[in-house]
């Protein structure tokens, strides 16, 4: 497939942060951006969301005993 060049302007940490990630992945940012365009176009990122949203309404339960055990008596987390 032939590939042409794309031209964004975006803020500095959102450049640095998008440089970071794709080193940490092996990738180059274009191919970086590549994945994330097309996770994005396929729905596979919405139904990760989804998924997260559905496990941690399912536990959430196990979250707060967990963190209410951590806590000092009378604090408490917003």
């Amino acid at each position: 497939m032939a590939k042409i060049q794309l031209g964004a302007r975006v803020d500095e940490d959102v450049a640095e942060l998008a440089k970071k990630r794709a080193a940490d992945l092996g990738l180059s940012v274009g191919d970086y951006l590549a994945r994330l365009v097309q996770d994005d176009a396929s729905g596979l990122r919405a139904r990760a969301v989804d998924a997260a949203a559905r496990f941690l309404a399912e536990h959430q339960a196990v979250f707060d005993d967990a963190e209410a055990a951590q806590e000092p008596r009378g604090v408490r987390a917003a």
